[in-house]
């Protein structure tokens, strides 16, 4: 049996990916083997020594403290491209709320009959052209990050009529009517329209800044569905109050910029919908499944992935720093993989086994399965 630690109410359909009868699910298990987690920050949580893994319902990890997890031996999981259609989906809605002016004219219609005014068919209708607002189709989109998210988007708009030019140095293929480049200064000059979908890390960090705004076409608006430390948030509100932008859309609110006009902020909504919730609730369930049960790793953001069809026999599987020599006594099959410093080897034996037949030093965890 797999004790498995719930830090957030996930949704019930983990347990028909995570059967009774091999795994108890709970918020207040103890001696957890693994973790499920959509936003609490555990970056203040003290992990037991025997927790394995931490799996992530959704794409971003910056509530999990990885590199720690990764020197304990923890796996940690995302679960990429779960919620894509539903950011999707909300992007193509900021994009069109920043043109239309839909929330200003809702408001001001609500605003007529707050004040008790009468005939409000006509009074809308008088005072509809302040709401004027310009269309999508023709305009230019930059997306920067090709991810699931980030090709969904591209997709989407190219068939509301719209010019695509998209951004991300680790994408290879095509994507049909984008124009993938490298050169990220041409994409802020083109872009009337700049949507983000990168993780939030030292690189990224505030990568919007008062230089790119200024290489940005007047009137542009930028839409950030991903992390919010990905802008300055000054260098925002610059170009706000002198017009170098019409918007800025985000599902990221905070203090510095809410009331702030042209700020459109949602309460990170983007994956909120009961089929993004289930998802990622289904995806990060068979992810733990797998790794519990057979040793096997998809869509680690923290270790290699690694998975190797399970045949009868005891298996062992070793985390190691990576450059450590791993060998083993009487293993039929041998699979290492490597990344980011640490090495993952799955071992298969015909006969049971123990820790012993493991012939290396300063390994970080080894497991028998």
């Amino acid at each position: 049996m797999f004790n498995i630690e719930t830090l957030n109410k996930i949704s019930d359909i983990i347990y028909d990916a995570l059967p009774g009868e091999i795994f108890t699910v709970s918020d207040n298990v103890e001696n957890p083997d693994a973790i499920l987690v959509r936003s609490a920050d555990m970056h203040c949580m003290e992990l037991p020594e025997n927790v394995l893994a931490v799996a992530r319902a959704g794409a971003g990890t910056n509530n999990i403290p990885c590199d720690i997890c990764a020197n304990k031996g923890i796996v940690v999981f995302n679960t990429p491209g779960a919620n894509a259609n539903a950011v999707k989906e909300l992007v193509i809605c900021g994009m069109l709320l920043s043109c239309r002016r839909v929330l200003a004219g809702e408001s001001w219609v609500r605003g007529l009959k707050a004040e008790g005014q009468t005939g409000i068919e006509k009074l809308a209708e008088k005072g509809k052209s302040q709401f004027v607002g310009p269309e999508i189709k023709g305009k230019t989109l930059g997306i920067i990050g090709l991810g699931a998210i980030g090709r969904l988007v591209a997709e989407a708009s190219v068939a509301l009529g719209m010019t695509v030019i998209g951004y991300d140095p680790y994408f290879k293929g095509e994507i049909k009517n984008v124009t993938v480049t490298d050169d990220l200064n041409k994409l802020y000059e083109a872009s009337n329209f700049i949507s983000l979908h990168v993780p939030l890390n030292d690189g990224t960090k505030g990568m919007i800044n008062a230089d790119v705004v200024a290489k940005l076409p007047k009137g542009a608006v930028i839409l950030n569905f991903a992390r919010g430390g990905l802008v300055n948030n000054d260098a925002i509100k610059a170009g706000l109050a002198d017009g170098t932008l019409r918007a800025y859309v985000t599902d990221f609110a905070s203090d510095e910029l809410i009331g702030a006009d042209g700020v459109i902020a949602f309460p990170h909504l983007g994956a909120s919908t009961p089929e993004s919730e289930e998802n990622c609730a289904v995806m990060a369930s068979q992810e733990l499944y797998e790794f519990l049960v057979n040793g096997n790793i998809v869509n680690s953001v923290n270790m290699p992935s690694l998975s190797v069809e399970r045949k009868a026999g005891s298996r062992i599987t070793v985390i190691a720093k990576e450059g450590t020599e791993v060998e083993f006594d009487g293993a039929v099959a041998v699979n290492s993989a490597s990344k980011g410093g640490y090495t993952y080897t799955i071992a298969d034996f015909d006969n049971v086994v123990d820790k012993s037949v493991v012939k290396a030093d300063n390994v970080i965890r080894i497991r028998i399965i």
